[in-house]
């Protein structure tokens, strides 16, 4: 009975929200023209679905974050191997990563036009900067965190090359907090997704713009909730990916 207590309670209280959200509205709360109900989402899903532009933007949307991702994440965490097993690296790059890393996403997007256009590289680029960081400084923790006796172990073992110790001793012993990392990046990349589109690329982030400009909020509702439920998906599906990876730690 105590483990039905969770999931009841997680499924009151989002009856409770989904009831609160309707009634506001409703009763005149709020203007339906700037928060629609519940009730009105299905019938705009299905406006979107049936013209096409659902499914267009979707697709859109996610090559963008796919291509982003990987390149972003896959260039920090190369990076942030390279500079976690090298003092001469880190040194040499302290300074850049100091004056580039507070700059956020966003302010990319000047230089994302002008040198992309108002194109998917532009979008792809935004994205890759939002995650880079986060994988850099994930992979970087996750090498420099690795026991000092592993590596005096694999000295002894003949394991002395750079390269050897990459791949025997460092990655398998930093491959969980690079894969934390990575998690976040997931996240990091879909909340940029919209950002990257906003200024006229096709996809998700462009759609909903059009809709707000004509107050079509139920749309723009519409594609929150998918983003959610996509989010969502691909973070269970990472979840999985991880606990297969690190099945060596069970």
């Amino acid at each position: 009975m105590q483990s039905l207590r969770a999931p009841a309670l997680a499924l009151l209280g989002l009856a409770a929200f989904l009831l609160i959200w309707e009634a506001v509205p409703r009763f005149g709360l709020v203007n339906p023209a700037f928060l629609p109900p519940p009730s009105a989402l299905p019938k705009a899903f299905m406006r979107e679905l049936s013209s096409g532009a659902w499914l267009s933007a979707i697709i859109g949307s996610l090559w963008h974050y796919f291509v982003g991702l990987f390149v972003g994440a896959g260039l920090g965490i190369a990076l942030g191997v390279l500079v976690g097993m090298s003092k001469v690296a880190e040194e040499a790059t302290a300074w850049v990563v100091r004056v580039l890393r507070p700059v956020p996403g966003l302010a990319w997007v000047p230089f994302a036009i002008i040198w992309f256009g108002v194109t998917p590289g532009a979008a792809v680029f935004i994205i890759a900067i939002g995650v880079f960081w986060i994988s850099f400084f994930a992979a970087q923790g996750a090498i420099r965190g690795v026991d000092r006796d592993l590596v005096e172990v694999a000295d002894a073992f003949g394991f002395r090359s750079p390269w050897a110790r990459l791949f025997k001793i460092l990655l398998p012993a930093a491959m969980p907090g690079i894969l934390v990392g990575f998690r976040t990046a997931l996240g990091q990349a879909w909340m940029a997704v919209v950002a990257a589109e906003i200024f006229g690329v096709a996809g998700v982030g462009q759609r909903m713009m059009q809709a707000s400009s004509l107050l079509a909020t139920d749309i723009v509702v519409v594609y929150m909730l998918t983003m959610a439920a996509l989010y969502g998906l691909l973070d269970t599906a990472f979840v999985a990916f991880q606990t297969w990876v690190l099945r060596w730690k069970a």
